[in-house]
């Protein structure tokens, strides 16, 4: 989905500087929030400081720095206006562009960050696989937390992901069931795409490669070990090191494959990360 404006820079009555970022709307004022700096208790009042008057307050402390807020008017209508696109820790500067942290094709407003390997696709490019036979398909995932949290845990499989809200269509699952009766191939771009397919084929009940349309929330972590039943193939980027998306990645293709072809892209002067380039794995 597109990414929404998710960042806002706040106070609290001490003065101290506060983070919120938003992941998810729960009613018209209550939002689900990541709140980066010390001290958001509930009870807390929060000042936006891009639009005075604007308050939230902390209603429940959640796991890590989850929070539930409260703002003091509905914030959807003003986060264009007061709000800031939330970037990766790596990216030091604000983009002179926002729309090139937007898929071309993203329709639904929602994600705290880019699916960075759709980025690499143009109108242009879309016309052109069109025209070689190559049937295109959409799905929709809310990217939350996890795409900015590393993995801690020193055993991977002990992580757990935070649910993100995905859709797979009735049209998506038709083409999907259509395309391996006919012997194609399902191809994923990004990860994001490989958690709603995979997600959903699990929750599909019946004949075995038949994916069924899903709505709703999803926690799937899917790491080294994870029996793939939707993906044939994916277009992804190259992933930071202790990443739920390199965890992916090296579950489908195999972690000393995945090395193997970071050392490559190193050597050969590759792009890494959210602007960077993408691999093809078969």
């Amino acid at each position: 989905s597109r990414v929404i404006p998710a960042r806002l820079r706040a106070r609290k009555a001490t003065g101290g500087a506060v983070e919120i970022l938003m992941l998810r709307r729960r009613a018209a004022l209550t939002w689900e929030v990541m709140v980066g700096g010390k001290g958001a208790r509930p009870g807390a009042v929060l000042h936006i400081e891009s639009r005075p008057g604007l308050t939230a307050v902390v209603m429940e402390e959640r796991e890590g720095a989850l929070r539930i807020i409260q703002f003091s008017q509905p914030i959807s209508p003003l986060l264009e206006k007061v709000g800031e696109i939330p970037l990766p820790p790596y990216i030091h500067e604000p983009l002179r562009n926002a729309e090139r942290y937007q898929t071309v094709y993203a329709r639904t407003e929602g994600s705290a960050a880019a699916p960075t390997a759709g980025l690499h696709f143009t109108p242009e490019l879309l016309a052109a696989l069109k025209a070689k036979g190559v049937r295109q398909a959409f799905v929709t995932l809310h990217i939350g937390l996890d795409t900015f949290a590393p993995v801690t845990e020193e055993r991977m499989e002990e992580h757990k992901m935070h649910s993100e809200w995905r859709q797979l269509p009735r049209e998506t699952a038709l083409a999907i069931i259509e395309t391996r009766a006919r012997g194609g191939r399902v191809i994923a771009v990004g990860t994001t795409s490989v958690r709603v397919l995979e997600s959903a084929a699990r929750a599909s009940i019946g004949e075995a490669g038949v994916i069924q349309p899903v709505v709703g929330d999803t926690s799937l972590f899917i790491a080294p070990g994870f029996q793939f039943r939707a993906v044939d193939a994916m277009i992804t980027n190259f992933h930071l090191p202790r990443s739920t998306l390199l965890a992916l990645v090296s579950a489908f293709a195999g972690r000393e494959t995945i090395l193997a072809a970071y050392e490559q892209a190193k050597a050969e002067g590759y792009r890494f990360y959210s602007f960077g380039d993408a691999m093809l794995i078969l």
